[in-house]
């Protein structure tokens, strides 16, 4: 008995002999015993134990009646068998009683799961796949058995009537199966819309059923079974939703699994302070280093296949071979291909799902970060570069984890194939891995250039885009002044820097892909050669293994270099992280005192942005009015900088009352969110309707609230772009006095707005509904200083403090105030917002997703920007390397097949016989398909030659295939560089033409994701991909190909699975196409909220927001990271489909390969080399819609800026040749009913404005803020065009003349004061028209000569966004760059409002003497700067309401002048 085991109990059970125990193949069929139990019991045992699964589910019952009477039939007819055998008693009895129960068993378990599955959600289905799988692995058996019986003596014999009745069962037995496969596909459901769904409450192990449960509901994955997870049915709904074209919003796909979520992960980072590699270590290790053992098996899989097939081509070469061994090694090779496959693609999701919990950890951890870190430390990062660290730098990380494991893993596997190469050719696979090795070194080098020129394109990209920030938001500047073709040009200098490098990493890119895709001919040609030298004899087998194995020993080599470099990319990313990390953080508990009496107090204290400051002392108490004045640039903005806490405190003490709470600040340049008016206002507060009116009517909003389209619900632009200055500035101090703090932080909020208004404001506002609260205003109105409790004048650098009119004490104070008296602005970065908030009705309109497949037109412009006759020349280039691979291949197998035939004996003969042509191979009639015949001569007369003519012909192929393929590499390198450089200036020429309405209503995040993003992803990721898709298609052809004329049978098998494999693809395809479009659009809400929370750290912090807006920022992740981890799942979804479909495939031509053996009718060259492309066809079938579909997603990013390139509205570009050009000689200015309205749907801005402006004029134009002032200018400009009427200038139509032409001649100081980051002389003369002297005299005339000197002259630099200037000098700087153009025409639009009162007369006095014939229009809210104009216009909701010299409309009683200069009476005094 110590001998027996499993041969004895096979050989006993099956009646076999020792020898063989469990034969394949018996009696020319398949054998009795492997029918029995691998066909028979297994599957059977399977469905029992399935089956079981569903035995635990309850709930109300429908009918599957087919589907139970077959169940129950088949178990009568088994047990109906089983009592035959038993009569019987036959040598195998013990073998069909084993199968027959195992079926009883399986079918009794299946009939109560079925009865069970009736009362739960999936009565509206046809229930679960597995099910029916299980049951059709049953029919194999069931056929065999009665072909058995057709050929098997007395089962088809009347006088044998027990056999006869089991021929006769076992034909009875198709009937249940055929029904219950039938009942399966036609389930006679009534609602024929059935789904599978997650996550029901009823138990079920696997997938549950809810009547159309919305996918936006369903949580991904959790609550799933294994089989649910393995083949990701989970995703099913979402996939059939993609499909029928529902996925429109992000709130659609399914939300994420609890451990993914964004507050989950969280929780893993909170100490920065150790290192951002050790807390990712932290978090994530154990999790990720338990997969790298998943990738060891793995890895060990993937040479199984280079094994089997070597025994498998031994098998067919050796004619007697018994048919069992063939058989397992077809078997072989279909478990572990199907093994490799499931392990393989659950490590590569598993992976995903770490590197996207990294991805929000570090996004969260950065956001939170920025509302931490103090003012002063955060200057020193651009906005480029903050962008960038959640953006790139995170997506780099997140690349670390897939690429980590691939460091140590293709070490491993190479070291494998070496010794696999080893035991097939000996020492001569040394010769090909010597010039592999010798590659690495420059492959090194290859890399290593590439890095560098890769940091050198961003550094350039960074840049550019810096640059296209700031045009974007400067705009209507570089529109007013037409300097759109100078700013075209600085965009494409920058543009040239950043292409230079892109051309060197593509060239160095196509040099890579040349060596390495000539690299497997290279090491296999050598490897032969010096095996054949060596005097061994080629076999089929050596052959095609060492074929596949070079394959094998390409892939590390040729990912080894990339992998190192995403390595150091993620490095370089969490150093620049980390330095941002260690920025110093606000630290309040330290900055302010602990106690005092008062609600604030400033004593002695020396505060700075960046370098030591001075000391103020000041105290106030609770409830009073603090009123600071002083000239512009004096501190006044600084001051209360310091007060939030924004400054550094050297010295001193500073202490607020409850800081916690926060302060209601509204900064001098309003902070507006891209949201309605409402939700501007309540700012994340509960709504009060009573206190909002009361605060809306204090603030003067009711009327611009009535002329509003929506009232309070009208989305505002970002920044507030729809509103004029005044509206903003009413609505930052609505928001602030909404938030109901006992501190108020007031900086010139009375600046943008007219007389009458400030008056209301002071009144009702500050002076009655903020009564009782601290509240420091700082003002250039001094008309309003004797409402103040106390004053405090900062003049010349002094601090004085006044309690209303007698001085109370002095102090000195340093230089800082003036040379770094800017306000807090120094965070106005950014990527505007481009999420709207409410879900009221946004006229900006949400970013609109593209629907559906792409549109051919969008390939079409990829491949003119490529370039026709380029783009041709690449697919030729393609085609003939993927066929020169293909015929080298293919010779090899020819030479295999001939020295075969020619039975040769010498062993280092690789063929014997002499040709009667050497170009038979090549130019025979009958092409490939034509063999060589050979002359038979003596073995060994001719032997040299022909291995020199089948090498010299296999080298040949091998050299032109290395040509085609270098052409290959480097024209489509030009090609990527052609359609970067021709997409990006499309782009850029149709934004700078578009018209100012455009940017009104697109968010500017939108825009600068064109030109960030989506041009990388043109410039760099969509060449990189469609490379290699053009390689798959053409790789995957040439396969095709080989296999169908290596094994003509395995067409067969082929057609189904090419329709399922398009069939499967297709229906991947737009899902995924959808999510990417949804990850897409949710990711520039994300970017955009961050950049709005730059723009307002100030007013954020200080109200005590932080919390808020984290909390918004996480929704905004998590809705994105719920696209990206679903398109990443939808990828796993479609690779584990193809992945079977290559499994099959295999098998197909394994089992084909063995069949046709047995008939000896194949060729073992032929078999092993179609074998061996077989191997790869999983990762090529997987690679080709990965490809094809990343393919399709970054050309998304085509059609993005292909959107933007053909269908924006754009300005006239027409020119006036005839055009003198001194126009205009006069200036004289008129308007014949002009009527305008910024867009469809809103009143009128102006509305039949006439009025004429006489040669040298100076006309003063006042009215109610959104009175149509400003738009009296952009209509002149042409900033928008007129509806109806004329504006004339010197008689001639403007609408007649170019847009240069016009903007040219005219000169304009706009609202909002705009500097561009440079040099103040590149802010005053950006075109290097003047020289430096007119440059000073101008600074001289503007009062600001004693300022740029102390910040070091012309060459000093500005700062981003003007951010070393205070708004009041920006204006001078603004007033500076007007008076250097010298135009006929001045138009000022409230250019001195945040200047004081002495300054704003010295700049009118310079302005009517320098202007003295020129015409000049001054929009002014302060009355006396516009007194001494010749005429002044008042403007009254879009119409002119007065237009008469000052003296006249004052001796009117009536008229509204008259009652605004009473108004600001004390003004002028």
């Amino acid at each position: 008995m110590s001998d027996f085991g499993p041969a004895e109990l096979l050989t006993g059970l099956c009646h076999t002999d020792e020898e063989n125990p469990f034969p394949l193949w018996q009696n020319g069929h398949i054998g009795a015993c492997f029918n029995q139990l691998v066909l028979g019991a297994l599957p059977h045992a399977g469905m029992a134990i399935f089956s079981a699964c569903y035995l635990s589910m309850t709930s109300p019952p429908c009918g599957w009646t087919l589907r139970l009477v077959s169940a129950l039939l088949a178990v009568l007819l088994f047990t109906a068998d089983v009592i035959l055998v038993s009569i019987l008693q036959q040598d195998d009895m013990y073998l069909d009683l084993l199968s027959d129960c195992c079926a009883i068993l399986a079918w009794l378990v299946h009939f109560s799961a079925i009865i069970v599955l009736q009362k739960t959600a999936f009565r509206r289905t046809r229930g679960p796949p597995l099910l029916f799988l299980l049951v059709l692995l049953s029919a194999p058996n069931l056929v065999i058995t009665l072909m058995v019986y057709c050929e098997t003596e007395g089962y088809l014999n009347l006088t044998e009537p027990l056999k006869l009745a089991r021929f006769v069962l076992a034909s009875a037995r198709t009937l249940p199966v055929l029904v219950y496969l039938l009942a399966f596909v036609f389930p006679c459901i009534s609602d024929a819309g059935y789904a599978l769904h997650v996550n029901m409450v009823d138990g079920s192990p696997l997938i549950q059923e809810s009547i159309q449960q919305d996918t936006g509901e369903i949580v991904a994955e959790d609550s799933s079974g294994c089989i649910s997870r393995l083949f990701y049915l989970w995703l099913t709904p979402l996939l059939r939703r993609g499909q029928r074209g529902e996925l429109e919003r992000p709130a659609d796909v399914c939300h994420l699994p609890r451990k993914l979520r964004t507050q989950v992960v969280c929780r893993y980072f909170h100490q920065w302070d150790v290192g951002l590699l050790r807390v990712l270590h932290k978090a994530f290790s154990l999790r990720y280093y338990m997969l790298g053992v998943l990738k060891v098996v793995v890895n060990m899989l993937s040479f199984t296949g280079p094994l089997l097939l070597s025994s498998l081509v031994n098998f067919m070469e050796e004619e007697g071979a018994p048919v069992s061994i063939g058989a397992w090694c077809a078997l072989g090779l279909f478990v572990t291909t199907l093994l490799s496959s499931v392990l393989r693609n659950i490590f590569v999701f598993e992976v995903s799902k770490v590197a996207l919990s990294a991805r929000a950890a570090l996004v969260s951890a950065i956001y939170s970060k920025a509302l931490r870190v103090s003012g002063s430390s955060l200057t020193g990062f651009t906005l480029g570069e903050v962008v960038n660290l959640m953006s790139t730098d995170t997506d780099r990380v997140g690349n670390f984890f897939s690429s980590f494991h691939e460091l140590w893993s293709l070490p491993f596997r190479f070291s494998i194939t070496l010794y696999l190469l080893y035991l097939q050719v000996g020492v001569a696979f040394l010769s090909g891995l010597g010039v592999a090795l010798l590659l690495v070194p420059f492959n090194k080098f290859l890399a290593s250039r590439i890095l560098s020129n890769n940091k050198d394109m961003l550094r350039h990209k960074d840049s550019r885009v810096k640059l296209m920030t700031e045009i974007l938001f400067g705009i209507r500047v570089i529109k007013f002044y037409n300097w759109e073709p100078h700013f075209t040009q600085k965009v494409a200098e920058r543009r040239k820097q950043e292409l230079s490098h892109l051309k060197a990493i593509k060239y160095l890119d196509a040099m890579c892909v040349y060596t390495w895709a000539a690299l497997p001919v290279v090491i296999s040609i050598l490897t032969f050669v010096t095996y054949v030298m060596l005097g061994n004899q080629l076999t089929a087998a050596k052959v095609f293994t060492t074929l596949a194995l070079v394959g094998m020993l390409i892939i590390p080599l040729n990912c080894f270099p990339w992998v190192l470099n995403g390595i150091l990319e993620a490095k370089v990313s969490l150093e620049r992280i980390q330095r941002f990390f260690k920025l110093t953080n606000q630290d309040l508990q330290a900055y302010y005192a602990l106690d005092s009496q008062t609600s604030v107090l400033l004593s002695q204290g020396t505060f700075s942005w960046q370098s030591p400051g001075a000391p103020d002392p000041s105290k106030e108490g609770e409830g009073s009015l603090v009123v600071v004045v002083g000239k512009a640039g004096c501190g006044k903005s600084s001051l209360l900088a310091a007060l939030t806490g924004e400054l550094n405190r050297l010295s001193g003490v500073v202490y607020v009352a409850d800081r916690e709470a926060g302060f209601g600040l509204a900064a001098q340049e309003p902070w507006i969110q891209h949201a309605s008016v409402r939700a501007n206002i309540l700012f994340g507060k509960d709504y009060d309707p009573h206190f909002y009116q009361a605060v809306i009517e204090a603030c003067a909003l009711s009327d611009d609230l009535n002329v509003l389209p929506n009232g309070d619900k009208t989305e505002v632009g970002e920044n507030g772009v729809t509103l004029s200055g005044g509206q903003k500035a009413r609505l930052a101090l609505a928001r602030a006095v909404y938030m109901d703090k006992d501190i108020y932080l007031l900086d010139d909020p009375l600046a943008a707005v007219d007389t009458d208004v400030a008056e209301h404001l002071m009144q009702k506002c500050i002076m009655e509904l903020l009564r009782g609260k601290t509240r420091i205003l700082c003002t250039h109105r001094i008309e309003f200083v004797d409402k103040a409790d106390l004053m405090l004048i900062l003049f010349h650098l002094i601090l004085i403090l006044h309690s209303v009119f007698f001085l109370s004490s002095c102090c000195r104070c340093s230089s800082w105030f003036e040379t770094d008296g800017g306000e807090q602005d120094e965070d106005a970065l950014g990527f505007p917002p481009d999420l709207c908030v409410d879900d009221d009705a946004d006229p900006l309109g949400a970013e609109q997703k593209q629907v559906g497949g792409l549109a051919w037109r969008v390939y079409q412009t990829y491949w003119v920007a490529v370039g026709g006759v380029l783009a041709s020349s690449v697919l030729m280039s393609l085609l003939l390397m993927q066929a020169s691979k293909n015929i080298s291949d293919w010779w090899l197998s020819h030479w295999i097949s001939e020295l075969k035939n020619n039975g040769s004996t010498t062993s280092n003969a690789s063929f014997t016989g002499s040709f009667g042509s050497s170009h038979l191979l090549l130019f025979s009639p009958g092409g490939l398909m034509s063999p060589l015949h050979s002359l038979q001569t003596s073995p060994s007369s001719n032997m040299s030659s022909d291995v020199k003519f089948y090498l010299m012909v296999y080298s040949s192929i091998a050299a032109a295939n290395t040509v085609f393929t270098a052409l290959r590499a480097f024209l489509f390198a030009y090609g990527a560089i052609c359609a970067a450089t021709a997409i990006h200036n499309r782009l850029l020429d149709r934004i700078l033409k578009a018209t100012v309405s455009f940017f009104d209503t697109t968010p500017l995040g939108r825009i600068l994701n064109r030109f960030s993003s989506d041009l990388y992803s043109v410039d760099d990721s969509l060449p990189f991909i469609l490379n290699i898709l053009l390689a798959n298609i053409f790789g995957l052809l040439g396969m095709l190909v080989v296999m169908s004329y290596g094994l003509p049978w395995v067409l067969l098998p082929l057609l189904p699975l090419a329709l399922l494999y398009h069939r499967t693809q297709h229906f991947y395809r737009h899902t995924s196409r959808e999510l990417k479009r949804l990850y897409s659009l949710t990711l520039s809400p994300i970017y955009s909220h961050f950049s709005e929370t730059l723009t307002g750290l100030g007013t954020i912090r200080a109200s005590g927001s932080s919390i808020r807006f984290e909390e918004e920022s996480a929704k905004r992740l998590e809705q994105n990271q719920r696209c990206l981890f679903l398109s990443n799942a939808a990828m796993q979804w479609l690779d584990i489909r193809l992945q079977l479909i290559g499994v099959a495939v295999v098998t197909g031509l394994a089992v084909i390969a063995v069949v046709q053996h047995q008939f000896r009718s194949v060729d073992p060259g032929l078999v092993g080399l179609s074998l061996s492309y077989a191997l790869s066809i999983t990762t090529l079938l997987s690679g080709l819609i990965f490809s094809f579909t990343q393919t399709e997603m970054q050309l998304v990013s085509v059609e993005r800026t292909e959107e933007y390139s053909t269908g924006l509205p754009t300005e006239p570009q027409h020119q006036n040749a005839q055009l003198p050009a001194s126009w205009p000689e006069r200036g004289l200015l008129e308007f014949r009913g002009a009527v305008l309205a910024y867009r469809d749907g809103l009143p009128n801005a102006l509305d039949g404005v006439s009025l004429v402006v006489r040669p040298g004029e100076k006309v003063g134009i006042v009215g109610r803020t959104g009175s149509g002032k400003s738009t009296l200018f952009l209509a002149l400009f042409r900033m928008v065009e007129l509806n109806q009427g004329q504006i004339l200038l010197d008689g001639l139509d403007i609408s007649t003349v170019g847009l240069g032409q016009l903007r040219s001649r005219l000169a304009i100081i706009p609202q909002d004061p705009f500097l561009f980051s440079g040099t103040i002389r590149e802010n005053l003369d950006p075109c290097g028209c003047q020289s430096d002297q007119q440059l000073l005299d101008v600074l001289d005339q503007c009062h600001l000569s004693s300022v740029v000197s102390r910040m070091g002259g012309l060459d000093a630099e500005a700062g981003e966004r003007g951010k070393f200037f205070s708004v009041g000098q920006r204006q001078l700087l603004c007033l500076a760059r007007a008076f250097l153009t010298r135009s006929k025409v001045l138009c000022i639009d409230e250019a001195t409002a945040s200047v004081d009162q002495k300054t704003d007369k010295l700049l009118q006095q310079t302005i009517r003497e320098e202007f003295r014939e020129q015409t000049v229009l001054t929009i002014a809210h302060r009355i006396n700067t516009i007194m001494d104009c010749d005429r002044v216009l008042v403007m009254c909701g879009g119409k002119v309401a007065e237009f008469d010299t000052p003296t006249a409309l004052l001796q009117s009683d009536s008229s509204i002048f008259h009652r605004l200069v009473g108004g600001g009476a004390t003004e002028r005094h």
